[in-house]
């Protein structure tokens, strides 16, 4: 069955063209279902060059394209994110945080239904910093939830406030749980994932410029999240959930944790060891699109 994009916005149906700005792309200047009419996958992440090392990684992984071979950023004309095609899959970046993330969602949702894209799957990878697990692990995100642990996002629009749901693809992410046991590389759980406005404060660290609250404190509340089913801390993954919810994309939050917060709030790793924990998350995705794709 032909799942497409649904756009909760009425008001683009009376619009001669859509110029999606942050992507220098638009319907009056581009294409669209002839550069991507044929994207099933998108995978999204903060860093442009890491999703540039993505799209070299899948290329190979799905024996497109040869080695060596470079990529165009198809949003070259602008410097607020990074976009890379290879067959079916589509790679963006998205900065960092709900503001950053929010503003890429609307235009590349946008950039599928004017694509006319059908049965898309979404996958955010990245990093975080995990609660009770050990670095390098990676957290498959069951829900999405706010720093009082609710499974929602809230937004104020127009004056008021609007709470939206967070739940992500239940059978999106046991499916990606079964690749993760199939390549049995790192250890992979199904968790809730926190999203918090702030890197510092807003997760509890005691390492920032400013810090009001004691260790013990801190320690407390991490408890509490890792008690309510909290596995990770990051960014991005609550907009990401409500806007794909309503968009009716099925969608899946794959980050790996580079540090167990009960123990620290400084990433200390060496850089090679901070780099291959952040292929874990490509290498499962990879492997979950090659065998969707039934290339494994």
């Amino acid at each position: 069955r032909e799942n497409f994009i649904h756009l909760c916005n009425p008001h683009l149906d009376k619009m001669k063209e859509d110029i999606l700005y942050h992507f220098a792309l638009g319907t009056g200047t581009h294409d669209f279902p002839a550069l991507f009419g044929d994207v099933k996958f998108v995978c999204v992440g903060g860093s442009p060059s890491r999703m540039k090392a993505f799209t070299a990684y899948i290329a190979e992984e799905l024996g497109l394209g040869s080695p060596g071979c470079d990529y165009p950023n198809i949003c070259e004309g602008t410097d607020r994110y990074a976009m890379y095609k290879v067959g079916p899959v589509l790679s963006v970046s998205h900065g960092m945080g709900i503001p950053s993330i929010s503003i890429m969602l609307h235009e590349l949702i946008k950039l599928l239904y004017h694509a006319k894209c059908s049965n898309v799957t979404i996958i955010r990878i990245g990093t975080s910093g995990g609660i009770g697990l050990e670095p390098g692990s990676v957290v498959i995100t069951k829900q999405s939830v706010d720093a009082t642990f609710k499974p929602q996002f809230e937004q104020v629009i127009l004056g008021k406030t609007v709470t939206r749901s967070t739940n992500l693809d239940e059978q999106l992410a046991k499916e990606l749980m079964e690749c993760s046991k199939e390549i049995d590389q790192f250890n992979t759980v199904i968790g809730n994932t926190m999203c918090t406005l702030d890197f510092y404060e807003g997760q509890g660290r005691l390492d920032g410029a400013i810090c009001l609250y004691n260790e013990e404190e801190k320690l407390q509340y991490l408890k509490e999240a890792y008690n309510s089913g909290v596995r990770n801390i990051e960014m991005e993954s609550s907009v990401f959930a409500a806007m794909c919810n309503l968009s009716g994309v099925k969608a899946a939050v794959v980050c790996v944790t580079l540090l167990n917060r009960l123990e620290g709030d400084q990433i200390s790793s060496p850089h090679d060891v901070l780099v291959e924990y952040q292929q874990r998350p490509q290498k499962l995705v990879g492997y979950f699109i090659k065998k969707r794709l039934e290339k494994v």
